[in-house]
């Protein structure tokens, strides 16, 4: 392949993956405010109109944004490469350290992380302090927004640029098959994330407490105790500190699994909403879907590193994308500015999988807990969170991870019958 040949190659499958987004953004915007005013039948009962509408009101705002972050970002993409931004910053870099060292590879990717996260500031802010305020949900208050990017950028430093070193050496010392070692790097990373986040970078930014005494843990602890599961404790998390919007979630694995809640789910549901919201994320591990999505990460990860092994020496690469440089560093930058382009075409299927998933975990819940209860726990986080129950069907099937509302009450329903 030529590099004049690559490029347009890119420019077509970015313009492509643009226009394609940019459609179905559109579509789910206006099938979203056409069912603005009238309250799906089956949440009659249970949602009002004002609800719906704020519900319609948040989810336009979300996409307009959203459209508004594509097209910068594609902005940004265009001017790294073909405005030549990205050879800039690799001769900027290794004029402030020695050419061609390790430092010089580990300065350019920081150089480019950084100007994507300049660029991506602003944006950032209007979405807590702009949207978010807007609709109710922000909490976050801009000193507590200083301090938690302070945090992220230390975290980024003291963790990212020894990761990045590591690889890049990686690269340059382990011969041809550099990028399977990689590959086992990157991958025991991974894991080795998950396994210290919960006790050692998530109380970087929150707090957590354990679950008091009293109905709600009784009633975890019998769920626990029903389905075999066991966890290394139940925290409470200030989520409302930051945002009103409620969640929970597992972290961790092995030994370091744990369960927590946002404050602001608690304050919401009673016990045995609570109760059944966590039998569907128990649901989630007695069918292993983290394990299997890890085995289908890992295993296309391992193809992605070994593409990346092959176009790392190839002057076409760097040249179609407006580097003259090439090596280790540039290799990394490009591939993972090009990988999302090209690979747009799989989000359909990774969120059907992930639908299916949460069907599993629905049915392993209805069989632990009532169903009438998730029912009520759903529909309380739809009206409260303002999600829509009137998604734009294409545009769900392409991006949901969750089945839409309507569908996934009716199959929770029929578990009843």
């Amino acid at each position: 392949m030529t590099s004049s040949s690559f490029s347009a190659l890119f420019l077509i499958a970015l313009c492509a993956g643009l226009l394609t987004r940019l459609w179905l953004a559109n579509r789910h915007r206006r099938h979203v405010a056409a069912h603005r005013d009238a309250v799906p039948a089956a949440f009659t009962g249970s949602i009002s109109l004002e609800s719906h509408q704020k519900a319609a009101d948040y989810t336009v705002a979300r996409v307009r944004t959203g459209m508004l972050d594509m097209l910068i970002s594609v902005a940004l993409l265009l001017a790294l490469t073909f405005g030549g931004v990205l050879q800039q910053l690799y001769e900027l870099s290794g004029r402030l350290v020695e050419p061609g060292s390790l430092l010089h590879g580990v300065a350019f990717i920081a150089a480019v992380a950084s100007v994507s996260w300049i660029v991506d500031l602003p944006l950032t802010i209007y979405r807590s302090f702009g949207l978010e305020a807007r609709f109710g949900f922000n909490r976050l208050t801009p000193r507590l927004f200083i301090t938690d990017t302070l945090k992220g950028i230390l975290l980024a430093a003291a963790i990212g640029l020894p990761l990045i070193a590591c690889v890049l050496w990686l690269m340059g010392a382990m011969g041809d098959l550099w990028w399977l070692y990689v590959w086992g790097f990157w991958l025991g990373f991974n894991l080795l994330v998950l396994l210290v986040y919960p006790t050692f970078i998530a109380p970087l930014f929150n707090k957590f407490k354990p679950l008091e005494d009293g109905p709600l843990k009784n009633r975890i602890e019998g769920l626990m105790t029903r389905c075999g599961f066991r966890l290394s404790g139940l925290f409470v998390m200030d989520g409302s500190k930051r945002s009103a919007h409620g969640n929970a979630y597992f972290t961790g694995f092995g030994a370091a699994k744990r369960i927590v809640f946002f404050d602001t789910l608690l304050d919401k549901l009673e016990p045995a909403e609570v109760e059944a919201v966590l039998a569907h994320e128990l649901g989630h591990y007695h069918h292993h879907h983290l394990w299997k999505r890890l085995a289908v990460i890992s295993a296309g990860s391992l193809l992605f590193f070994a593409l990346l092994g092959h176009l790392a020496g190839q002057d076409w690469f760097f040249n179609g994308l407006g580097m003259s440089a090439s090596g280790t560093a540039p290799t990394l930058v490009l591939f993972a500015l090009v990988l999302p382009i090209f690979t747009f075409p799989l989000t359909p299927l990774m969120s059907m999988w992930s639908r299916q998933h949460e069907f599993q975990a629905d049915a392993y819940a209805a069989r632990q807990a009532p169903a009438s209860e998730l029912v009520s726990a759903l529909v309380k986080l739809y009206r409260d969170n303002a999600s829509t129950l009137t998604p734009d069907p294409l545009y769900s099937r392409v991006y949901d991870s969750h089945p839409p509302a309507a569908i996934r009450i009716a199959h929770l329903q029929a578990a009843t019958r």
